[in-house]
Formats: structure tokens, C-alpha cells, sequence
């Protein structure tokens, strides 16, 4: 049994303060984990390649045309998703992220589930995202919600690329 109070998606950006900071370091762990699984090791934010350093460094102008989602616990944000801004009946999903502590509450398909209502409420027909080969729980996760994988539109290597209609 866990003391965590209920995790609550919201809708960023909101007028909870404390939101900015705890996605910016929920961004960091997410980025700084990726590079050390590509074996591209980093030992600070400062370190990260330039677009990630900036995601981290101010998310709201980095997103600025996406809808982030956060799921908070009392005053701590403690998961996140990204939403891209529909383009051609399409979005994507990205920087889905839920700290460590509090994994396997179900943070993350609840990140995802919100996501699908929101491409839905905007006339999205299709969900698509991409995740690195190694995360095989994160790729069971987008299986379990109906997401397929697909020819990729990607050229990195490592990468499965999947999508979902709505």
C-alpha cells in the first residue's frame, strides 16, 4: 500500500506555481535518462543536446503550440505527457514521463487516455507517437491502449514508431 495521495491529470499550463518547476525536472530526469540509454551519458541539464536543454529550461516556450498534461499529487507534479498541436488530422504524442516513485498507479495510461480525449475533442483522427525500441514497458503500454506499430517516419535508429486512430 502506497501514501501517495491520488494523482490528478490537469492541463498545463495552469495556475498551480509549482507546476513550471516540477515538469521542467520531470523533463530533466526524462532527458538525461534517454541520453544515458543511448549510451550518450550526460552529467547535468547543461550537458544535454541544445533542444532538450531547452525543453527543460522553459517547457512553456518550448511547447508553446502543444498542450502539455501533467498529473499532480498534492502540491507534486509527478507525471507528463505532450500533446503536439493537430496538424492534417494527425498529433503526436511525446515526453510521456512519470517519476519513478510513483510508477505503477496507472499515471501513465491515464497521461495517455487524457491525451486521446483531447485529440478527439479537436477533430484529431489519428494519435501517433514514437518510442526507443529498449522501453519495451512503455511500447506494451501503447498496446494495451491500442496503438499499433507502424512504418516509421523517423530516421533514428532505435525508434518504433506507432499510432492510433482516435
Amino acid at each position: 500500500m502506497s501514501d501517495h495521495r491520488e494523482p490528478v491529470i490537469v492541463r498545463w499550463p495552469g495556475k498551480v506555481p509549482s507546476v513550471q518547476s516540477g515538469l521542467s525536472a520531470l523533463l530533466a530526469d526524462y532527458h538525461l535518462r534517454t541520453q544515458a540509454e543511448k549510451g550518450e551519458a550526460v552529467a547535468d541539464v547543461d550537458r544535454l543536446p541544445d533542444r532538450c536543454r531547452a525543453e527543460v529550461l522553459d517547457p512553456r516556450d518550448a511547447f508553446a503550440d502543444d498542450v502539455v498534461l501533467v498529473a499532480s499529487s498534492g502540491d507534486d507534479v509527478v507525471g507528463c505527457l505532450v500533446v503536439t498541436a493537430p496538424d492534417a488530422g494527425r498529433c503526436e504524442v511525446k515526453r510521456l514521463w512519470t517519476d519513478p516513485a510513483f510508477r505503477s498507479q496507472g499515471i501513465a495510461s491515464r497521461l495517455v487516455s487524457a491525451a486521446l480525449a483531447h485529440a478527439a475533442d479537436n477533430g484529431v483522427d489519428t494519435v501517433r507517437l514514437s518510442v526507443w525500441q529498449w522501453r519495451t514497458g512503455a511500447i506494451a503500454l501503447y498496446e494495451r491502449l491500442g496503438f499499433t506499430v507502424t512504418a516509421s517516419w523517423d530516421a533514428r535508429d532505435q525508434l518504433v514508431c506507432m499510432e492510433r486512430a482516435v
